[in-house]
């Protein structure tokens, strides 16, 4: 099996109260480590990506530690690798300051790494590609009947004057929706989609009618929900979160939710399985960035 993984490379730095700021490689970088972690001798992940020329060498030395990794579709830039600055401000919340946002990646860069057996798709700056380049790409595929799993993830953040990220409206939140097999959203940003704040039920009935199969809700610690339909119903299926003690670096997550279900629901097109395969990937790589 060969899965594509698109979208933008970032390096989040985190920084706890009262402690030093920590880096490590996020964005499209979680969920191709946490599809090669998975990968069995038969699979391939193919990030499409860039990488700022200074960080070149060091991503590309860090991909070698995923066997299961080909970095064919990685490229070069002018320019520093995206940044995110994370800010733990108690009881939960998190500021993310984003800054040297890199250019949406072109088709071109990815028509040529089309021929797989799916497609993850994460907006992880939101700028990641252009809905155009996602009709390319729903086209492209589209005889093949390739899954595409789509994470709207940042698509619809906007950037205030401090670099901070804030919920926003996405006016074509439909047309980002057309034509793929699922979605994906935080229940944080399945509130603040639609300009007339549609709740959960509404608006995952509107996703179902452009010919989505499934759309899932992540719930962070609470687990997650998939919204399928059933026999012209739409069925609610909620999976439970899995406790696990002490705080966690929780960033990336949903990273690496989204790649663990496409690379379960491709061999099997298993909707409510792949779902709860992911909810339980995510939790044990929370537990093993909690672990010394």
């Amino acid at each position: 099996m060969k899965l594509l993984a698109l979208g933008h490379l970032c390096i989040d730095c985190a920084h706890p109260d009262g402690e030093p700021p920590r880096e490590r490689w996020g964005g499209i970088a979680n969920a191709v480590a946490a599809i090669a972690a998975l990968a069995g001798k038969d699979d391939t992940v193919l990030p499409v990506c860039g990488v700022g020329r200074s960080d070149e060498q060091k991503f590309l030395s860090w991909l070698k530690d995923f066997p299961a990794v080909d970095p064919s579709g990685v490229f070069t830039f002018e320019g520093p690798t995206n940044r995110i600055d994370l800010y733990e401000k108690g009881e939960g919340l998190r500021v993310a300051c984003t800054k040297d946002i890199a250019p949406p990646i072109p088709f071109e860069r990815i028509r040529k790494f089309l021929s797989v057996d799916g497609v993850l798709i994460n907006m992880v700056s939101g700028s990641d590609i252009l809905l155009e380049t996602l009709d390319q790409i729903r086209m492209e595929v589209r005889a093949r009947a390739t899954p595409i799993h789509f994470d709207y993830h940042n698509l619809a953040t906007g950037i205030g004057e401090g670099r901070e990220r804030f919920r926003r409206p996405l006016a074509e939140w439909r047309r980002w929706a057309f034509m793929l097999t699922t979605v994906q959203l935080s229940e944080e940003e399945a509130a603040a989609l639609t300009v007339d704040r549609l709740t959960e039920e509404q608006l995952t009935g509107h996703l179902l009618t452009l010919g989505i199969t499934g759309v899932l809700i992540t719930r962070a610690a609470r687990g997650a929900t998939l919204f399928a339909n059933e026999h012209r119903k739409v069925v609610r299926y909620d999976i439970a979160g899995i406790p696990s003690e002490g705080p966690a670096e929780r960033a990336g997550l949903g990273d690496v939710f989204g790649g663990a279900f496409l690379y379960r629901y491709v061999p099997a097109s298993d909707l409510k399985g792949a779902a709860e395969f992911a909810n339980l990937t995510a939790a044990r790589a929370a537990q093993q960035r909690r672990d010394p």
